[in-house]
């Protein structure tokens, strides 16, 4: 896995990662829909919060970042390792947003 030889399996992995986050992010809406017994809510309510408060789409955001790993596991497993590391790399370049959102 080495970045001085990037080439196209490098840039799928890294749009495939940022493209899966976004498909999750309304799973994870309606995941909280669907936990908050309380309440009951609606998806509407969650997804106004997702792009108003700060805190709930960190918490969020980090959330949809875990199905990335699902395609590292089948990447690992096809020994695609360049599309892997891009699937990394997408997902370590949520991080800094990640942590702004939550802490500052």
């Amino acid at each position: 896995m080495n970045l001085r030889y990037w080439d196209k399996f490098h840039t799928y992995g890294l749009i495939t990662g940022f493209f899966s986050v976004l498909l999750f992010l309304p799973a994870v809406c309606y995941y909280y829909t669907l936990s908050d017994n309380s309440s009951m809510l609606p998806f509407d309510y969650y997804t106004e919060m997702l792009f108003s408060n700060d805190v709930f789409t960190g918490k969020a955001l980090s959330l949809a970042v875990v199905p990335n790993l699902i395609w590292f596991y089948i990447s690992l497993n096809k020994k695609v390792y360049n599309f892997s590391m891009g699937i990394i790399l997408a997902s370590f370049s949520f991080i800094p947003y990640i942590l702004f959102l939550q802490y500052l």
